[in-house]
């Protein structure tokens, strides 16, 4: 729980000052919601953090299955061990680890820079994309998969996002975007 709490803190900071969804919501609303971003069996066990704006986390529920789910701006997220530890080094612009990890964001996002990891908003060329419910595969063995690494990829698809960079991740559409 000690490298999510840095991850987490860390991704707050790197947001510096976004808005984070949710903070209007009890907490039991906030679970539930955080929960959504993974199917019910992990969700189940899944440990629950709130980011306040200025970085700090509360956990609200404590998890058993190496899990954590959170809301960070509109997204919901849900992490295991190995992609907090991923996060943690994107954001600390380190190499990443050696090794596999899985989010789900089962509720999709509201969109991100395809070719530009540190973007945090649209424009003209950072080639922004929408992806419906999915699920994110880090680590070397993502980039073996063989999907699309096209800037503009269709994103009802699997594709490579940040192709190119240390922080290339698989992206697994699971669902339809929700309209």
């Amino acid at each position: 729980m000690r490298t999510a709490t840095l991850v987490f803190a860390l991704i707050a900071d790197f947001l510096a000052g976004a808005v984070m969804a949710g903070d209007a919501k009890s907490d039991a609303d906030y679970i539930k919601a955080a929960l959504s971003a993974a199917p019910p069996a992990v969700a189940k066990g899944a440990a629950v953090v709130r980011i306040a704006d200025d970085g700090t986390m509360q956990t609200l529920r404590k998890g058993s299955n190496g899990f954590t789910c959170l809301i960070m701006g509109t997204d919901k997220m849900c992490n295991d061990q190995n992609s907090m530890e991923f996060l943690h080094a994107m954001m600390n612009k380190e190499p990443p680890p050696n090794k596999v990890g899985i989010s789900y964001m089962l509720a999709g996002d509201v969109g991100a820079s395809n070719t530009d990891p540190f973007a945090t908003g649209k424009t003209a060329d950072n080639h922004w994309v929408v992806t419906g419910p999915h699920i994110m595969v880090f680590g070397p063995p993502a980039k073996a998969l063989g999907y699309s690494a096209a800037k503009d990829p269709d994103p009802s698809k699997p594709y490579m996002m940040w192709a190119g960079t240390p922080y290339e991740h698989a992206m697994v559409p699971v669902g339809s975007p929700s309209k």
